[in-house]
């Protein structure tokens, strides 16, 4: 029997991509939705606030993943001279507090390596991401494209579709960002959202089979 997963912060669902679920997603954003959309039509869509969805349905499912905005915590944040210094947002740190105690099922809270020292410690680290979850992670990263932070044109937006494997009608952007590729940088590739959701029902590889993985616990 396939589990339902709660995919919250769902963006243009680069992590769900290949799950074998029965999906709630969720998005605060109706283009970004709608792309979602395009991909996964057999999902539930709620258009909301993933943080407080969270609070009211979190014992509605067998597996939760969030992905709350990251922008706050990036090291990019940090150095950018043009950004105005700003508070980090610790609805991330909620979360993972109230899935640690409040929560029965499996989970996973993914957020980007900050420019601080992580409050909580991080179950594991593939790549650029960090995650927190109660069950072991063992994954390998995905090679990006070239220039992946610099690809903010259209061409880079297709040449991202394609490394992710997503599809959608146009360019999505973020509120007032005029970057097409923001919110594919911002996906986790699909073979990683993989890999994950299956260990969190089968376990980790078999110790013998560890040489295939990039060993990602912190």
């Amino acid at each position: 029997m396939k589990k339902n997963a709660l995919n919250l912060y769902a963006g243009v669902g680069g992590n769900r991509k290949k799950w074998d679920a029965n999906v709630t997603a969720v998005e605060n954003q109706q283009n970004v939705a709608d792309a979602y959309a395009e991909q996964h039509p057999e999902d539930t869509i709620v258009m909301g606030d993933a943080h407080q969805y969270l609070l009211d349905h979190y014992a509605e499912f067998d597996f939760i993943w969030s992905s709350p905005p990251c922008q706050t915590h990036s090291q990019m944040d940090l150095a950018n001279p043009r950004n105005k210094p700003r508070y980090a947002d610790i609805g991330l740190y909620q979360e993972i507090l109230f899935l640690t105690w409040y929560y029965k099922g499996k989970w996973v809270v993914e957020n980007v390596n900050p420019y601080y020292e992580p409050l909580v410690p991080p179950t594991a680290k593939v790549g650029r991401h960090l995650f927190w979850s109660n069950f072991t992670i063992v994954a390998s990263d995905i090679p990006r494209p070239k220039n992946f932070i610099n690809n903010t044109n259209v061409a880079g937006s297709m040449m991202m579709k394609e490394w992710l494997g997503i599809q959608y009608t146009g360019n999505v952007y973020y509120g007032s960002n005029h970057c097409p590729a923001q919110v594919l940088r911002n996906c986790v590739h699909p073979d990683i959202g993989e890999t994950i959701f299956d260990q969190a029902f089968s376990g980790p590889p078999d110790p013998s089979q560890l040489d295939l993985f990039v060993a990602a616990a912190i």
